[in-house]
């Protein structure tokens, strides 16, 4: 007998160590192959909201393809996660006492390795609280021999096609790590500031100043230029002209260009082509100076600059030159400035663009064939519109810094001559060899300190944890992917370069799908921080209400192409869903419910059993076309309802009396065989979505002969399964016992209160519906002394119409008409206001600009509800 209570502590580790003993995870058989590559979490992190959301998603679609009989390949792995790991092993040892530089870089990398075996990857073990079930024996970690192999390959191989070279451009620069960073590390911080606004004198017009404005004065030591609007009347004049640039005494062209904005500013612009983006590209149009005045670590450099700021940290040398400017008259003004400074996301300091030698990959020429493949449908995005943000960055790509100054990652397989020739190669040997055969005689070789970008070596995952550059079965069998599960805020980073990648060494894509989900928000639509403190860790989630609950109501929450408002309370709301489940299931047990291998639905003769196995059709046809199409909501909300509404609330309850007595003893036994069935089949589909429960049911109900439920195939209904007679006939019962409790509920009748009914206008199919299900509609609608074509009562009914009939409830004996009166008034003014109120908002065409979409769609639900509200209520009134 199943507990009166489902406890998932005592369940899930359990039902795990069973699944991975059975092998369940393991891609095998002979079906047709199927694969989804796990994106590598960082070897550093822990499962937080948007791992619970992305993993839930994959492991549920493994699952349904395994069910389905695919050989289903979910490939788990970690990445290396270069900055992150060094910074984790550095304070380490600095808590030790230890520093970095004075270890070196092998005794470092040794204990990094160290740290790798005994602390990281905490996440792997947090999956399998999630119930994850990729295939573990397969588990591969981006810098792993295998992998460091295919990231040398691929390396070697670009750079002998001139798509992997050197460079001198700019880079965002972290002072405190002293690396070049991805744009994807750059966390763009909203700083109340200042915008402080300089006079430059004319050089060929003395005592004429051009004035321009800046948020970095430090920057201005290495200004070679300033920019005009060719078209702005004010400065045609100075075209050609030349500014001295003060505290320097450097004289700069005063150049014409369209980057300059008349409107914004001063309309003049100081030109740093060493720092600033824009800047270096303006600079580069005119033919400007590219000087450098900060150094690796944000500390004022260069040869020209006053020696009293020489070795300033950037911020006390601001203060310093804007010092000095005041006290040369040359400070303008300076107004208060509001603004998104770029800040690193692990380091928390202002990014600098710096101008320093690094290693690029043609990104551009890459490109064209992954544009291609989405062009013709080759790969497609879910939702489609993804496919405009892929767009828009691949067909404007820039050159990609593949360089990171870090010792943690995939050492950049160059090595330089005494010359400073550099000699790409496999290996330390081959790039000897190169040497000698170069100078003639074999020489001292320096190899480049630099480590690839993490997103290098993950470029390539999907076709290098497969074995590749080997041919092996696992890269013949699963390449390329079905599908990728990630969110939108990665398509530039690693989709895309995943497809540059594949179609280039693979010549295919490396995936067909592509499903883009959205963000994990609190249940206020904001997005998660530690510093707003409306962080939802999910392994205490799992720990209070058990994986399922998570699961699922991750799942359904999942709208395409929308965010996600998730909580507690949502968890809250589907571990309930779990224990109705489970109290369903206690219910068909002690009733007798069997799983009868000999059973055939079509068979039934029972109404209510045709009704329910219909609606179970319906139901799996429902949730297998939601689960293809990756709308995960509804294929988790139409189980809801299923076994929430059809089954618990209705078929449960009209069953009640075929399973206590009565003449008919096969109707009880079809009833019984006919619950079981139907549990059966609806545990196998919610499995993929809530796994330890539906096993743990299935197995203590039914057992399951052939193994696991984990391991039987997804259900495939007969068609005959249910008829369209004993569906309205139910349908029609379900929507009499309804319309008369909300009838109930809206004039406050006591729960308890027995009434009489009425019934007027009723045809023959309804007079012949009302003798067949007379006593369920008595016992469940809470009704008695049914009368058709009585005559009315005096005073106060309610009053119901169902098809072509009227249902009259007479409540004078019942309730306080002239309090009950009054009542529905105020109810019928409060929801008139307020959804007056609610329309109001939606006829400001302000808040329909600002408000967030959701925010709107909420209000246009509640304007509806809320006159559908008014309307049955005044019914309710005039009835009375």
């Amino acid at each position: 007998m199943l507990d009166k209570t489902y406890r998932p502590a005592e369940v899930e580790a359990r039902l795990y160590a069973q699944w991975l003993e059975r092998g369940a995870f393991v891609a095998s058989g002979n079906g047709r192959p199927w694969s989804l590559m796990m994106p590598p979490p960082n070897v550093t992190g822990s499962l937080h909201m948007g791992h619970a959301l992305t993993f839930t998603v994959q492991d549920t679609l493994t699952r349904f393809q395994r069910k389905r009989g695919r050989r289903a390949l979910w490939q788990p792995g970690m990445d290396h996660a270069g900055i992150a790991t060094q910074m984790v092993v550095e304070r380490k040892l600095a808590a030790e006492g230890k520093d970095r530089r004075a270890m070196g870089r092998d005794a470092f990398l040794e204990a990094v390795w160290a740290w790798k075996e005994e602390s990281g990857g905490a996440i792997g073990r947090q999956l399998r609280r999630l119930g994850a079930t990729p295939d573990w024996s397969r588990e591969r970690f981006t810098m792993d021999a295998g992998l460091s192999a295919a990231v040398a390959k691929v390396f070697v191989e670009l750079h002998r096609q001139g798509l992997i070279y050197k460079d001198k451009r700019l880079v965002n620069w972290d002072p405190k790590l002293q690396t070049a960073i991805s744009d994807l590390e750059v966390v763009p911080t909203e700083t109340d500031g200042s915008l402080w606004h300089f006079r430059y004198p004319i050089v060929e017009r003395p005592g004429e100043f051009i004035t321009v404005a800046t948020t970095r004065p430090e920057t201005m030591l290495g200004d070679s230029g300033v920019a005009v609007h060719p078209e702005d009347e004010r400065y045609r004049h100075l075209h050609g002209l030349h500014a001295m640039l003060p505290l320097v005494g450097r004289q700069i062209p005063i150049v014409a260009d369209e980057y300059s904005d008349p409107e914004k500013g001063t309309g003049a612009v100081k030109i740093t082509p060493a720092h600033d983006f824009n800047d270096f590209e303006v600079g580069r149009r005119h033919g400007l100076a590219q000087i450098s005045v900060l150094d690796r670590e944000g500390r004022i450099t260069g040869d020209e600059v006053p020696a009293e700021l020489l070795g300033l940290d950037r911020f006390e040398a601001r203060k310093r030159i804007v010092a000095a400017m005041e006290e040369a008259g040359l400070l303008d003004q300076v107004e208060k400035h509001r603004h998104a400074v770029p800040h690193g996301d692990r380091s928390g300091v202002p990014i600098e663009p710096f101008l320093t030698d690094q290693w690029y990959c043609d990104a551009a020429t890459l490109a064209k064939k992954p544009i291609q493949a989405v062009e013709t449908g080759k790969t497609v995005f879910v939702p489609k519109q993804y496919e405009n943000t892929f767009f828009e960055w691949m067909r404007n790509i820039q050159p990609w810094c593949i360089s990171r100054q870090l010792w943690w990652g995939h050492q950049i397989p160059a090595w330089y001559g005494p010359d400073g020739k550099v000699f790409v190669a496999l290996d330390e040997q081959a790039a000897k060899a190169d040497a000698a055969a170069h100078y003639g005689q074999a020489v001292e070789l320096t190899r480049d300190p630099d480590v690839l970008d993490t997103w290098f070596s993950s470029a390539l995952w999907p076709f290098s944890t497969l074995g590749w550059p080997e041919a092996t079965p696992e890269l013949e069998a699963f390449y390329p992917t079905d599908v990728l599960v990630t969110g939108f805020d990665i398509i530039f980073f690693w989709v895309a370069r995943m497809m540059m990648m594949g179609h280039w060494f693979m010549d295919d894509v490396p995936f067909r799908t592509v499903y883009i989900h959205g963000l994990v928000r609190d249940e206020a639509g904001q997005k998660m921080s530690k510093t707003k403190g409306n962080v939802v860790d999910p392994l205490d989630l799992i720990d209070q209400y058990g994986a399922d609950a998570l699961r699922f109501g991750i799942m359904a929450s999942l709208a395409q192409g929308r965010d996600i408002k998730f909580g507690e309370s949502r968890v809250q709301s589907y571990r309930n869903f779990v224990t109705k489940l489970w109290n369903a299931c206690r219910f068909a047990e002690m009733n007798g419910a069997v799983l009868d291998p000999a059973f055939q639905p079509g068979t039934a003769r029972q109404e209510l059993n045709r009704w329910i196995l219909g609606a179970l059709a319906g139901t799996a046809r429902e949730v297998t076309e939601a689960l293809e199409a990756y709308r995960f909501n509804d294929a988790a909300m139409g189980l809801y309802r299923f076994i929430w509404d059809t089954f618990c609330d209705w078929y449960l309850e009209l069953a009640k009396p075929l399973f206590q007595g009565g003449d008919d003893a096969n109707a009880a036994a079809e009833t019984q065989r006919t619950m079981g069935y139907v549990l059966s089949t609806v545990l196998q589909l919610l499995n993929p979505l809530a796994p330890y429960v539906t096993e743990e049911l299935h197995a203590r109900l039914f057992g399951t002969p052939d193994g696991a439920l984990i391991d039987q195939p997804w259900p495939d209904l007969p068609a005959d399964a249910g008829d369209a007679a004993a569906a309205a006939e139910i349908d029609w019962l379900i929507r009499a016992i309804s319309a008369i409790r909300a009838a109930r509920a809206d004039v406050n009748v006591p729960a308890g209160a027995i009434l009489d009914l009425q019934v007027e206008q009723a045809n023959a199919t309804t007079r012949t519906r009302l003798e067949r299900h007379l006593p369920a509609l008595e016992r469940l609608a809470r009704v008695g002394n049914v009368a058709l074509d009585a005559a009315r009562p005096a005073g106060g009914v309610a009053q119901i119409v169902v098809d072509e009939a009227v249902f009259v409830l007479p409540l004078g004996d019942t309730i306080d008409l002239d309090a009950e009166r009054q009542r529905l008034a105020k109810e019928i003014e409060k929801a008139r206001k307020d959804a007056a109120s609610a329309q109001g908002r939606l006829n400001n065409p302000g808040f329909l600009a600002k408000a967030d979409p959701d925010v709107v769609a909420e209000t246009r639900t509640r304007v509806v509800d809320l006159t559908e509200r008014a309307g049955r209520l005044e019914k309710a009134l005039a009835a009375l």
